[in-house]
């Protein structure tokens, strides 16, 4: 059964677009504010805040020609912004509708600050598991310096663990072509946090990249010390650092601590949860409802 809060940003885009549907229309056939309505493509810019930077052409190609036959059959989120309105969530949707030469797209207007449209827009994209780590890892730089949020307080909007998002963040440190890599899928997060405290980590990302290493290979890299020497994976406690390697990419994936005990006899695999909404985001993806 999934367990939910009845109000706060973390009830994602999935709550706020019930409610507009729910919404009743007002005299003249107009929307009130929170219900759907048609908006002119041309009024709508998108947010400068949107912590997604990285539109895939040919996933935003599919996009558009599904919306051409079909239609937008999801409303994007709207704020007031100027004479027109400026995008809170669902960029890739209006531009996918420009491609598809809409005119007009369904919207819910709602009236957000630059904070909680920064927070909406972040929330959105985790949940629909459409930001890669480097632009996650910015959306929360952006809570951090220009809303004033901690850790913490990032960490309880976005519904993950505190060390979750300082992973996240630490990877902003990285040398420019390290994060080109991973956003590149050259490399992965467990590669780049692996080397993210190495003061070769450039050096260790292209041998990565040439010699197509395991993050137990990174891992044994950064240990080595210097990015010219040949590292190989010890098979001593194998077992034990496979099982370490899975928690961190579990724990990567979920935004959660997460603990594997495993015997010759089977093993349990513990998840920490901090909040009913983490434990609420855990159980919608293990009975795979929507979030």
């Amino acid at each position: 059964m999934s367990i939910r809060k009845p109000g706060g940003l973390g009830r994602g885009l999935g709550a706020l677009l019930d409610e507009a549907v729910r919404a009743p229309a007002t005299e003249a056939g107009e929307e009130r504010e929170g219900g759907v309505r048609e908006v002119d493509i041309a009024l709508i810019r998108p947010n400068a805040e949107q912590p997604r930077r990285h539109f895939d052409e040919e996933s935003l190609a599919d996009l558009a020609a599904s919306i051409a036959e079909r239609g937008v059959l999801q409303p994007i989120l709207l704020r007031t912004a100027d004479a027109g309105f400026e995008i809170v969530a669902g960029e890739r949707r209006w531009r996918a509708a420009q491609r598809a030469q809409l005119h007009r797209i369904p919207a819910i207007i709602r009236n957000f600050d630059d904070a909680s449209s920064a927070e909406v827009a972040l929330i959105e994209n985790i949940q629909r598991e459409d930001l890669n780590a480097i632009e996650e890892a910015d959306g929360y730089r952006q809570l951090i310096q220009r809303h004033g949020h901690s850790q913490e307080g990032v960490a309880a909007i976005v519904h993950k663990s505190r060390s979750h998002v300082a992973n996240l963040l630490r990877l902003l440190d990285l040398p420019e072509f390290v994060r080109a890599a991973l956003l590149r899928g050259d490399i992965s997060m467990g590669h780049a946090r692996a080397i993210a405290a190495s003061p070769h980590a450039e050096e260790i990302a292209r041998e990565i990249i040439a010699n197509d290493w395991t993050v137990r290979q990174a891992e044994a890299r950064v240990r080595a010390g210097k990015p010219d020497r040949v590292v190989k994976a010890k098979p001593a406690n194998t077992v034990d650092a496979d099982l370490a390697a899975l928690e961190r990419q579990l724990g990567d994936l979920l935004g959660l601590k997460v603990r594997v005990a495993h015997s010759a006899h089977g093993g349990t695999v513990t998840l920490h949860y901090s909040s009913l909404d983490q434990l609420d985001m855990v159980c919608q993806r293990l009975s795979g409802e929507p979030i």
